[in-house]
Order: C-alpha cells, then sequence, then structure tokens
C-alpha cells in the first residue's frame, strides 16, 4: 500500500493522485453499447435473444425463454439450507424495517382565502433491478434493491440477471423471492439495460432500472438515462477506515480486504495520527493476505489503489474524511459519536471498533448501494425515496386567484411573457 503523510508538502496532490479513477467509458465501449442499444430498439426480442446467446453462451431459441417462472423463486428458497433461508428472511426483515421508517406521506395546507397548497406522493409503476452475474453473485444486492422499492409501493419489478453457460445462482433466486420480486429474465449486460428502458415484445419497459453492473452495464446506464430514471454510475467500491490507535491492527486489516477484494480497482484506505498504529496495520496486511482466497485481487487492489495516511491530528483526519466523501467510513475509535458533526461527506457511516463495514453490507439494515468516487459530496444512500416520485398540488379559491392572478401577471409582464399574464388575470373577481 502506498504511505502518506500529511508533513508532505506534497500530501494533497499526493491524496488526490490516490483517489484518481477514470469513471467515464472508452469510446470503444461506448460505441459497443450504443450499437446493442440501437439493435434492441429496432429488433426487440430477436436482438435480445441472438445477443444472449452470443456473450452469455447460450442457445435460446424464444424470448420466452429467458424468463424464469415465479414459481422457480420459491423453489430456489426452500432448496437453500435452514441457515441460509434464516439469514435472507432475517436481513430482508432488518433492511424493510429500516427503510420503513423513510416512507414519505402527502401533505398539503390551507391558507386563509381558502388556497391549498402540497405535494403528493406516489410509487414509480415499474423498476428494472440489475443483478450481476460475471465474478461473484450478490443476493444482498437484490435485497438492497427490492426491499425498499416494494415498501416504497412499486407496483411491478422486474429483475434481470446473466446466466454465463445457463449457470443460475440458487442465492440470487431466493433472495429475489425473499425480496417480492415480481418477474426475473435471464438476461444481462448492456441488452437487459436497453431491453428495460426501451421494452420488448417479451421485457416491458421499465420507469427506473437499478443495480451495479459491469463498465458496459454502467454505460447503457448513462445513455438511457432521460428516457428511464437510473439509480447512479457506480465507481469500484471503496473504505476509509480512522483509527486511533488503540483498535486490533488485524480487525482494520481485514476491514481493508472487504472491500478489496470486490475488484481490482477498489479503494481501500486508512486514516491515523498513530504512525507506530500506521505500521503495525501494514504488517498485519503482509500477514494476513496471504490467507486470503481473493488473496490476488486483494493485493492488486491495494497495490494500485490502496492507502494508508498519517496525519497531525483528530482534526486533520476529519478534512481527509471529508476530502475523500468514501463510500464506506469507520469511525475505529473510543468516542464515534463526537465525531459526527465534523462529518460532513460520507456513504455510510460504520462507528465504533466493533462496527465491521461487512454488517452494513449484508444486514444491519441501512442500504449498501452508495455514492462513490467522491459523489456522497452531493448524493446518497439509495433508498425508498428513489422509488417515489413528488406531485406538487396547487388548488385557488376565487380570492386567492384575484390575489395570485395579479402578482403572476405583473411578473409575467416583466417578462415579456404576455400569454401568461392574460391567463392568470382571466380569473381575477370582477374582470
Amino acid at each position: 500500500m502506498k504511505h502518506l503523510s500529511s508533513n508532505s508538502a506534497d500530501f494533497w496532490s499526493e491524496l488526490a493522485q490516490l483517489l484518481a479513477w477514470e469513471s467515464s467509458s472508452e469510446e470503444r465501449i461506448e460505441q459497443t453499447v450504443k450499437q446493442i442499444i440501437a439493435d434492441i430498439r429496432q429488433q426487440g426480442d430477436a436482438a435480445l435473444v441472438e445477443l444472449t446467446n452470443k456473450f452469455d453462451r447460450r442457445a435460446v431459441s424464444k424470448a420466452m425463454e429467458l424468463e424464469i417462472p415465479h414459481h422457480r423463486l420459491k423453489q430456489a428458497f426452500d432448496g437453500l439450507p435452514e441457515a441460509g433461508q434464516k439469514s435472507l428472511a432475517t436481513a430482508a426483515a432488518r433492511i424493510r424495517s429500516y427503510h420503513e421508517r423513510q416512507t414519505q406521506s402527502s401533505w398539503h395546507y390551507v391558507e386563509a382565502d381558502g388556497t391549498l397548497l402540497g405535494q403528493q406522493v406516489t410509487p414509480l409503476d415499474r423498476v428494472g433491478l440489475y443483478v450481476p452475474g460475471g465474478k461473484a453473485a450478490y443476493p444482498s444486492s437484490v435485497l438492497m434493491n427490492a426491499v425498499p422499492a416494494k415498501v416504497a409501493g412499486v407496483g411491478q419489478l422486474i429483475m434481470v440477471v446473466p446466466t454465463p453457460d445457463e449457470v443460475v445462482n440458487e442465492w440470487v433466486l431466493a433472495a429475489a423471492y425473499v425480496g417480492g420480486v415480481d418477474r426475473v429474465f435471464t438476461v444481462g449486460g448492456a441488452q437487459a439495460v436497453a431491453a428495460l428502458a426501451y421494452g420488448t415484445e417479451t421485457m416491458p419497459a421499465v420507469d427506473k432500472i437499478v443495480g451495479p453492473g459491469n463498465i458496459y452495464v454502467a454505460t447503457a446506464k448513462r445513455i438511457v438515462f432521460g428516457t428511464v430514471g437510473i439509480d447512479m454510475i457506480a465507481g469500484p467500491s471503496e473504505i476509509l477506515v480512522v483509527s486511533d490507535g488503540l483498535t486490533d491492527p488485524d480487525w482494520i486489516a481485514m476491514d481493508l480486504f472487504s472491500q478489496a477484494e470486490h475488484d481490482e480497482d477498489a479503494q481501500s484506505i486508512l486514516v491515523t495520527w498513530d504512525a507506530e498504529h500506521a505500521m503495525a496495520v501494514q504488517a498485519s496486511i503482509d500477514k494476513l493476505l496471504p490467507q486470503q482466497p481473493r488473496q490476488d485481487i486483494i493485493r492488486t487492489a491495494l497495490t494500485n489503489r490502496g492507502g494508508i495516511v498519517v496525519v497531525k491530528d483528530e482534526q486533520e483526519a476529519a478534512k481527509v474524511v471529508n476530502y475523500v466523501s468514501p463510500e464506506h467510513l469507520e469511525l475505529s475509535v473510543e468516542d464515534p459519536q463526537a465525531w459526527l458533526p465534523k462529518i460532513r461527506h460520507a456513504g455510510a457511516i460504520f462507528m465504533g471498533r466493533y462496527t465491521a463495514e461487512a454488517i452494513g453490507d449484508y444486514c444491519a439494515g441501512p442500504n449498501h448501494v452508495l455514492p462513490t468516487a467522491r459523489t456522497a459530496r452531493f448524493s446518497s444512500p439509495l433508498g425508498v425515496y428513489d422509488f417515489q416520485k413528488r406531485s406538487s398540488l396547487i388548488f385557488c379559491s376565487p380570492e386567492g386567484a384575484a390575489t395570485l392572478g395579479e402578482i403572476a401577471g405583473t411578473l409575467a409582464d416583466a417578462e415579456g411573457l404576455h400569454a401568461h399574464a392574460a391567463s392568470a388575470r382571466y380569473r381575477v373577481i370582477g374582470r
């Protein structure tokens, strides 16, 4: 891992270089994705079948073969060991309990002259959920996306998941059952995103697409945004651990590994004002890494993008945290609550020595779909509010129309929009 010190004259530029990650698609990838989207729009099911057979090495003849019957989801759940069933159900219940507290209600108020103003909150009609099927299977992502959608009241939740070589992951299907997914199609890649965005003869178009994916999926989501909504364009996973030097170095090393094992571009950073502790954590990394099944991925991630940052004090540590704006922030300190007023930018904050980030990935309750690549400066975790929309309510009484009509008319005249002015004034009492 790279070692940085805030005593260095070039510290902030070195930190910026450590964080740098090119999130935009290469031109070749973008052109490929645009062609896939065009094929789906023009040829519908035929293109969906052809592309699925090509990229996932399958032999599908009709688009209807791409859909998994709903009873198959329950079958997958029933086939899990009892501990697996209990873990999925308990995780889903905790996620549901947390997200039920995010629900928003419609509201309005009435002014003295009878004018009513307010906001109506309604769920999205249909949402598409993308689930990766490449390097690893993610039943936890199914729950984190599906449960808040259902809490929000989404009418229909359609999941897409690639099944290369006809390999279906039973945990993913079981999670779809527990999460309340309505329909499942075994398609992936940019073609799945395009089918969700524009619809085909077999797959219905959705209003919003959520869920993680590779660079082709991310590029496709960016291109179709505007036709449909999307959750975010997520970059590689990140963790920043702040340690006061009193946490077991082995614990911290494993927490850094937990995100580094996602992929080679993941980022793990330790920030501490205890130089001896920093070296102890490095020693733990060296000791524990050879024991990890995904050690090659972890080693590449730590070598390319990992960092141990030694700062002067707690105040400077907080400054670094807010600059990094990490997806996951662990406050491995004696009094983590005292730190909260200092933290302005972080996707999720894990408080105290005993709160491993991995708990949040699976079963704590808050969502694990979080802003990456410093976007926590202006965005938030996925939640119920991402599956709802708000409509403004305006009702004018005759008296309200008179008062507001004169104000609107005056402002419209100032803008040179005379039809606006006339429209507002036509309802003025006594005209």
